[in-house]
């Protein structure tokens, strides 16, 4: 908490620095017209169109002269200068094509400079920024600089124009002044800042300065205490350390030794500022706009210093130890000390400056002229020509592991000195009578960025190379034949050699001190075109960016780059990405279940790509509940030993994890707990509730607990304290009772605030006899309540508001969701810096987003539906180099993302979960929500928001129960609907009978493919939804129905085989039931009687039979079940089902003479309803007209429901209704389509209710009367339902108990035939 509260104080700290530095901005807004205001010798330019475009010209809406400048030639080589008079900052550009033409700039990029000498581009994002100019001539584009320009001299560089005209442009520049105190550090020179005591303890330390320097090395700053206190910062190989010990303890245990560093290619002449913030152990560390912040090491807050604080080098007073380091060579200005101005000081002549040789208060110019390549540059120089002797040096810098440094014809051959895979190599070619080849090489990882110097001499017999001026390790070689020098030399790779074989690798980066024979080139006479000739080269400037400094490769992934890009190593680090911001592994145990793996050992990152490493737990999957299994390093039964001079023994629990990875597991899940146990002789454990504890444990936040397994905080007893079944009544732990035998506490800890077990101190065991076991179990967490963090959406407008989140660099989303619609936004940002937005539309899922003024848009398409209320994970990444979206971990696009436009931090305001814009909205559940590492509470946030609920239950998690019959429970977004398809059943919940009325002769025949290698009843989804089976072998089977009917025989149902294998169930001559199988191996079939009932009583009756392998289960109407079993002889296996035929038999080949004989003729007259095979519904796709279904019908088959009534189920009331629309003031979601009406009163539905009963009262009196008025001739009479008690079989009890029987055949029949 106090690192927490820290950070909160440092952005405060920040301000108030802001403010005290920049006191002058305060009153006025650095908003000046800088270029307007200045005379017409201010500007210059690399050339004039014409007289009237001249460079004074050059001013925003002016129309003075042409109106503007244009220079002569239209190419990348031209520029305009601004000569500002002195430093400026610059805050703001504006540019305007010139005046009444068709000539004007759309792209340029800006140079800046203090001398006019040593340029240095404008960068942005961490490249060469490209600014985007004009499209007409009168517009103005303003730009505002994302960091503001000090210096004096600014460039303007075209780099693409009219396409109509040519080069034109008039520009303001807008700032305000600048003024530091310069003072130049030769390396001699430090100055002193004396404190106002000896010694003093600083809590609070803001340091800020600005450098320049072309030292690699060197000390900026200095201070030190006798006590091991010190602060340092300095320059090395031209990256800048920060060095802080706040402390170290006397032991030397605990070291407070803390280095940062930052920045890199610092030594290019070019100013840098720093500045350091500390408050106790926090600090910023900022290099030119880039903040590190960090935690010093070891446990003290203050920084003892004793007598001052150096700047430009070490004190003289420093100690022995801290010698050997450079002082700074270079400017610096505007040192401030904790408020105090350094630079102003020693201008006043505050501080001892005697150390100095020559102080001077300003900077002196650099002579060094640079060269800037590119992939396309080359630089030709002249030489002396026939001569016997070669010699050539330079200095270069680069990244590229491979380029052409130098080339030269020689009179009769060649040499060329280059990289290969970052050494230094020369080939010498000389072609006199035979070909020589000769090749040297030096040096070693010469591609880091910085300068290295090279030496070639050639002279009459031998050849000499010399890297980074070191003669030890000169390389030397002899030559055989006498060289003559040709007179030209190539520089940096890309241009076209005559007669030569070279390799023509192109250089990118810098080069500098440029030696020919001896002699320093001429740079700046190359520059005026007076000497050599070059092409697409940038003069006395070097460009070089490194870009792995800031590091973009996170969770320590290593950084390498090329001078145009750069590549992050992942590996050993846990995770993936071009920017390695992907972790490999899931969030939790759960996860893994989920994607179908078994118990075992994981790694898993709880908080994705955040902070929290990924690290190895132990998944148990055995129960339905995960648990998530954290172990420790002490064995069972560990016997308590070594205990102090105060008698207590310390036990240090540790688990290979960090108190900040398990937290993440014990906050996210729902249960934690962790076995301890305390054997005991002898060895008392916590003493009574209000006495001092023998025993106590430590667990997070090193937080002291006295209770023990089985009990909770604040009490302090044991389980059997809490059960009240102790050794000894009188205590409340089994080992408070002191006895000589072995006792046992334990039990399970299950405050998981608490959690885990860290440390274990026994009290007890120093006594003579005492002994003590301890046993610490692992720690063991189910649930992940961020996995289940859900929201429900039930209208199209409904969202979630989130104010805002952090994006860093990179940004990942992923989240899970599941619909039954096509299309809707799943979450988008409406600030106005960045663009995001995820979003629906049918089976792809989009993702763009706004990198500078460049929409990116990124899609995946699914194979699958995505609405099919099943879930769907979407995981979206953006990073400096590359856009990845991913579906269900498959489905995957990837994009690199432009080169400009990335800041470094972005910041998304106002995001939206849902759409806000008017678009449609997301319709369904979401859950899992996670950005950068942090998952949003999509459930707390639903509690408060209307149109969107907590979790994620849905409408069948509801109502799955009201869809019967086996029925499926499809989800709807603001309801549900049963799928009744693979039932015999219809209507909203499964419950509507389908059945029919069979004529005499009716029969209904279903077929089924004749494809012999299908797995038994395999479904082939037609376009109408049905399955449509296929012939199989089955060795089980289930059919069931319903009938009812008054003549007999009959057959019921006959299923046929291509083979002689049949199942039938037939009513005999005395209306009793038969149930015949014939599956091979058996002389006759195997029949099953029910002879103790007539079932052709006009009563409905139902049959179910199951059979497997050998048992046949039979269950009639409410009777038990009944099992029998085929005899051994029996096959097991129904070959190859071919046919179902209800109420008549009509087929071709061998069939049982028996049935057609005896059950066939007439048929079935009656009704039947219900008729399901496995997952066939013949007699429902025979009714059902709009069911593409092999299936026939002959003769008259009327649709009935067969006398039975709907089973009725009342709706749920709204409050208990997860997915309730107050809105739409919906009862009960039935579908989409269903209107909702108002809610009645409830008074009204009572007296409707009442009215409904009495109507329904006379109708069943009528219907008793007309039933026995039109009673049909032979209707089966029996006494059997006057009462389900006393009947002697089911009939009368089916009729009272089942509600889906309330009325017999023969009122169906009637019904037809009135």
């Amino acid at each position: 908490m106090a690192y927490l509260a820290a950070l909160l104080l440092l952005p405060a700290l920040c301000s108030i620095i802001s403010t005290s530095s920049a006191a002058s901005s305060v009153s006025r807004k650095c908003e000046d017209s800088l270029a307007t205001p200045l005379p017409y010798s201010s500007f210059t330019s690399s050339s004039v169109y014409a007289r009237g475009c001249g460079a004074g010209y050059a001013k925003l809406n002016r129309k003075q002269g042409a109106g503007g400048w244009s220079p002569l030639d239209t190419d990348r080589y031209q520029w305009l200068q601004v000569d500002l008079g002195s430093r400026k900052q610059v805050v703001a550009i504006a540019t305007q094509g010139r005046y009444s033409s068709s000539d004007w700039t759309s792209k340029y990029r800006l140079l800046y400079s203090d001398t006019q000498k040593n340029w240095r581009p404008y960068l942005q994002d961490g490249n060469i920024w490209t600014f985007e100019g004009n499209v007409n001539s009168e517009g103005v584009v303003r730009f505002e600089l994302q960091h503001a320009i000090l210096a004096r001299y600014i460039r303007f560089i075209p780099v693409d124009w009219s396409r109509e005209g040519r080069i034109g442009v008039r520009l303001e520049l807008y700032g305000c002044s600048y003024w530091a105190d310069v003072i130049s550090f030769e390396g001699h020179g430090v100055i002193p800042y004396r404190f106002r005591s000896k010694k003093i303890k600083i809590a609070k330390d803001v340091i800020s300065l600005k450098f320049r320097t072309t030292a690699a090395d060197g000390v900026l700053l200095h201070g030190e205490g006798q006590q091991g206190d010190y602060i340092s910062l300095e320059l090395s190989r031209a990256r800048l350390q920060l060095s802080l010990n706040l402390g170290s303890n006397q032991y030397g245990s605990i070291q407070g030794h803390t280095s940062v560093t930052s920045g890199s290619l610092l030594d290019d002449d070019h100013w840098h500022s720093v500045v350091i913030e500390r408050y106790r152990r926090n600090v910023n560390f900022t290099l030119d706009h880039h903040t590190q912040q960090f935690r010093t090491n070891g446990e003290f807050d203050h920084l003892d210093l004793d007598y001052e604080i150096s700047f430009g080098g070490l004190p003289v007073s420093a100690k022995p130890s801290s010698g050997g380091r450079d002082n700074f060579v270079g400017c610096m200005e505007g040192i401030t000390y904790n408020g105090d101005n350094i630079t102003n000081l020693v201008r006043r002549k505050k501080l001892d400056t005697s150390s100095f040789r020559n102080l001077t208060f300003s900077c002196a110019e650099s002579n060094s002229f640079s060269v800037f390549f590119n992939s396309t540059s080359f630089l030709r120089l002249p030489g002396q020509s026939d001569s016997d002797t070669l010699s050539v040096s330079l200095s270069f810098r680069t990244w590229n592991p491979n380029g052409l440094l130098m080339f030269t014809a020689l009179a009769d051959g060649w040499v060329e000195v280059g990289l290969t895979e970052g050494k230094v190599t020369v080939f010498m070619n000389v072609t006199q009578k035979k070909n020589t080849r000769i090749d040297i090489s030096s040096g070693s990882g010469l591609n880091d960025g910085q300068w290295h110097s090279v030496h070639l001499n050639a002279l009459e017999n031998y050849a000499m190379l010399t890297v980074d001026g070191d003669e030890a390790s000169t390389v030397r070689t002899a030559i055989p034949i006498q060289i003559l020098t040709g007179g030209s030399y190539y520089f940096g790779g890309n241009f076209v050699p005559t007669n030569t074989r070279s390799l023509q690798r192109s250089f990118q980066g810098c080069m500098q001190m440029i030696h020919i024979d001896d002699h320093l080139a001429d740079l700046r006479a190359v520059e005026q075109g007076l000497i050599g000739t070059f092409e697409n080269v940038s003069l006395d400037m070097c460009a070089i960016i490194d870009r792995c400094v800031p590091n973009y490769c996170e969770h320590g992934g290593r950084c390498s780059q090329t001078w145009d890009t750069f590549s992050c190593n992942c590996s050993g680090t846990g995770y993936t990405g071009a920017t390695c911001h992907t972790s490999m592994f899931q969030q939790s145990c759960e996860e893994y279940k989920h994607q179908g793996k078994s118990s075992g050992s994981y790694w898993i990152d709880p908080d994705g790509s955040g902070s929290i490493t990924p690290f190895r737990v132990s998944c148990d999957m055995t129960e339905e509940k995960v648990w998530t299994v954290l172990k420790n390093n002490l064995s069972p039964q560990t016997s308590v030993t070594s205990a102090d001079q105060e008698g207590k023994a310390v036990l240090q629990i540790t688990y290979n994890v960090t108190d900040e990875q398990v937290l993440s597991v014990t906050s996210s899940a729902t249960y934690c707990d962790q076995y301890v146990a305390y054997a005991c002789r002898m060895s008392r454990l916590l003493n009574t509730p209000d006495g001092v504890p023998f025993t106590w444990w430590v667990g997070r936040a090193n937080e002291r607990h006295s209770y023990w397994g089985g009990s909770g905080p604040g009490i302090q007893k044991c389980s059997c304290g809490i059960e009240h079944n102790c050794t000894d009544a009188k205590h409340y732990c089994n080992c408070d009772a002191d006895l000589r035998n072995w006792r046992e506490d334990a039990g399970l800890l299950v405050y998981k605030d608490h959690l885990p077990v860290n440390q274990v101190v026994v009290g007890d065991t120093s006594r003579a006899g005492s002994e003590a076991k301890l046993t610490i179990g692992p720690l063991k967490c189910h649930g992940d309540r961020n996995f289940w963090n859900a929201a429900s959406f039930t209208s199209p407008a409904s969202y979630l508001h989130f104010p805002s989140f952090r994006g860093e660099t990179s940004t990942d989303i992923s989240f899970y969701f599941k619909t039954s619609s096509t299309h809707g936004v799943f979450l988008e940002n409406l600030g106005t810096t960045h663009f995001l937005h995820i979003e629906l539309r049918g089976s792809t899922v989009l993702f763009s987003f706004d990198v500078g003024r460049e929409r990116v848009e990124l899609s995946v398409h699914s194979a699958v539906p995505l609405n099919d209320d099943q879930w769907h994970r979407v995981e979206a990444e953006k990073n400096i180099k590359e856009a990845v979206l991913q579906l269900n971990g498959q489905y995957r696009e990837i994009r690199p993302m432009p080169p400009q436009g990335h800041t470094k931090l972005e910041f998304y305001s106002d995001l939206y979960v849902g759409a806000s814009s008017g678009q449609r909205g997301f319709l369904g559940c979401m859950r899992a929500l996670k950005i950068n590492g942090v998952t949003f509470d999509l459930e707390e946030r639903a509690r408060v928001t209307p149109g969107v609920n907590p979790g994620c239950q849905g409408h069948c998690s509801s109502y799955r129960m009201h869809c019967r019959n086996g029925g499926k429970c499809v989800e709807q977004y603001n309801g549900y609907a049963c799928d009744c398809s693979l039932t015999a059943y219809d209507g909203p919940f499964c419950t509507d009978d389908v059945g029919g009325y069979f004529e005499t002769g009716t029969l209904v025949r279903y077929d089924f493919l004749p494809e012999a290698s299908a797995s038994a009843l395999q479904e082939v989804k037609s376009v109408s939804g049905v399955g449509v089976p296929s012939e199989a072998n089955l060795t089980q089977e289930e059919l069931v129905f319903s009938f009812s009917t008054s003549s007999a025989p009959s057959i019921l149902v006959y299923i046929s085989s291509r083979t002689q294998d049949y199942l039938a169930v037939v009513l005999r001559h005395n209306g009793t039931l038969q149930i015949r199988y014939s599956l091979g191996g058996l002389t006759e079939p195997y029949t099953i009687d029910v002879d103790h009932r007539n079932m052709a009583n006009g009563q409905p009756h139902s049959v179910n039979i199951t059979r497997y392998l050998r048992e046949i289960r039979l269950q009639l109407d409410h009777y038990p079940v009944s099992t029998y079993t085929l005899p051994e002889a029996s096959d097991t296996q129904f070959n190859l089902v071919k046919s179902i035929f209800l109420g008549k038999v009509f087929e071709t080949g061998q069939i049982d003479p028996i049935l057609i004989e005896r059950y066939n003729t007439p048929g079935f007259v009656g009704c039947l309803s219900r008729v399901q095979w496995n997952s066939v519904a013949p007699l429902k796709a025979a009714l059902r007209s709009g069911l593409a279904a092999p299936v026939s019908t002959h003769g008259i088959l009327v649709p009935s429901n067969c006398g039975a009534s709907p089973l009725t189920i009342s709706p749920m009331a709204s409050a208990m209704d997860p997915w309730h629309v107050e809105a739409a003031g919906a009862v009960f979601p039935l579908n989409e389509d269903q209107a909702s009406g108002d809610g009645v009163d409830r008074n009204s539905a009572i007296i409707g209710g009442i009215i409904s009963m009495v109507i329904f009262t006379v109708l069943c009196i009528m219907v008793f009367v007309i039933r026995h008025m039109f009673r049909h001739k032979g209707s089966y009479h029996t006494n059997e339902a006057k009462g389900a008690d006393s009947a002697d079989c089911a009939d009368a009890a089916i009729i009272v108990n089942d509600p889906a029987f309330t009325e017999t055949i023969d009122e169906s029949k009637k019904e037809w035939f009135i």
